[in-house]
């Protein structure tokens, strides 16, 4: 035992059973409690009385969501485990009371080791940023809606417009929802920095205008735009929240200046600098900076794991946690379909991977290390493996500060011929032969 000064919770959806050390230290017992809020707050005051440091519960359902944060509040160490840990036992009795003091057992002799949760603060930014994703899910899909109610009726206007949710498509089709049909009153809705004539969006808007599909669209668009103003809701919630989590030495001080004037110009275009320099002030570091990681990028990765990630000591540790280091398992000398993954860890790597479909035709360093690999195996591979270079850039930023400098594609191609031919000869001289470079007659 090397941490006598430890808990261990048995969860369930009505009742959770505690092992503790008692209060004189001679022996251990075993309390149960409620899963009401006053049954915590008596639970956290019982292992409090007898100086408790540190509980491990099972991350069982979602019945230790509660617990973790009452406990958590009262300054106790909570210690997440993976149930597959305590599972592996042959011959062990199963019940409520024998688990917690096995938890117990285990987490004070220092064999137990908790899953990643970042900190509270983090935490709440977290909840916020996925149901701001969940309502970009809802918005495109009533988008989708309104744009079925104009196919049916014929109107072309995602034919008209290059986005439907642009501003020239949604006054198009507010027009229509208020009782404009006249085509060329809808086209003169048109922005100026439309690509797109009078006359060629007037030939695409006109239609038949049937009252059910009107409706539809009408519906449609309230729910919309009610969907925005929500959206528009929690980006304010999300910058307030980033402003109380602003770091001391960061406080006023504004991003670096990206070497990239596009990608400055698109952040500018789509109103993210805001959000931009609040991230900046709560990492420390400028991630919009690697090239292929955005704003909405960099949201992902420090709600999901904030900035700090100190609790990963490698980053072949962090990779792997983001699910993209390469896996295959298998189980007889077969391989074995993987199972889908639902955590923090997916959504970071979908992120990630978005982000590295972007390098396609990038006149980058990151752009020819995907063209590299996307010849020399796949297209899916090139962007798994890019996805976890941006990985290992993102943690070396965020860990030890390390800056990105883009060596270009040209640079980065000449480096990945030179290596090429290095393997070649070292083929030919393995095999008696010695390669020479092609002399021009010319």
């Amino acid at each position: 035992m090397i941490r006598p000064n430890v808990a261990g919770i048995d969860l369930g959806s009505e009742t959770h059973w505690v092992c503790a050390p008692n209060v004189d230290r001679t022996d251990r017992e075993v309390e149960t409690f409620g899963a009401t809020t006053p049954e915590l707050e008596r639970m956290a005051e019982w292992l409090k009385e007898r100086k408790i440091e540190s509980v491990a519960m099972e991350s069982t359902g979602v019945y230790w969501i509660a617990p973790h944060e009452v406990l958590e509040r009262h300054g106790l160490e909570v210690v997440l485990v993976n149930t597959r840990e305590l599972a592996r036992v042959p011959g062990r009795k199963k019940s409520d009371r024998v688990d917690c003091r096995w938890t117990q057992r285990l987490h004070s002799c220092g064999l137990l080791s908790g899953s990643f949760r970042p900190s509270e603060p983090v935490c709440m930014l977290r909840t916020l940023v996925r149901d701001k994703a969940n309502l970009l899910a809802e918005a495109a899909d009533w988008l989708r809606r309104m744009q079925k109610s104009l196919d049916q009726m014929n109107v072309r206007v995602h034919r008209a417009v290059s986005d439907i949710d642009g501003v020239t498509g949604m006054r198009i089709v507010r027009a229509i929802v208020a009782g404009e049909r006249d085509a060329r009153q809808l086209a003169k809705l048109r922005d100026r920095r439309c690509g797109k004539s009078e006359e060629e969006i007037a030939e695409q808007l006109s239609g038949h205008w049937r009252e059910d599909h009107l409706f539809s669209l009408a519906q449609a668009l309230k729910m919309y735009e009610a969907i925005q103003e929500r959206i528009g809701e929690y980006e304010r919630e999300i910058l307030r929240q980033l402003r109380e989590m602003e770091r001391a030495e960061c406080r006023g001080k504004e991003p670096p200046k990206l070497n990239n004037p596009q990608k400055a110009k698109t952040i500018q275009k789509r109103g993210q600098e805001p959000l931009r320099e609040a991230l900046y002030r709560i990492s420390g570091v400028d991630l919009t900076g690697i090239d292929a990681i955005g704003v909405e990028t960099v949201q992902v990765v420090l709600s999901e794991y904030g900035p700090d990630l100190s609790k990963f000591p490698t980053e072949d540790q962090f990779v792997s946690h983001v699910t993209l280091a390469p896996h295959k398992p298998m189980s007889g000398g077969k391989a074995v379909k993987k199972k889908k993954r639902g955590s923090a860890s997916t959504r970071v790597a979908a992120a990630l991977r978005m982000a590295a479909l972007s390098m396609r035709h990038s006149q980058t360093a990151l752009g020819a290390y995907y063209r590299h690999i996307a010849r020399r195996i796949d297209g899916d591979v090139a962007v798994f493996a890019t996805a976890r270079k941006l990985a290992q850039l993102i943690y070396r930023l965020l860990r030890w500060g390390q800056p990105y400098v883009d060596e270009g594609a040209a640079a980065a191609e000449k480096r990945y011929q030179e290596a090429y031919i290095q393997r070649l000869a070292a083929q030919a001289k393995s095999v008696g032969f010695q390669l020479t470079p092609k002399i021009s007659t010319t």
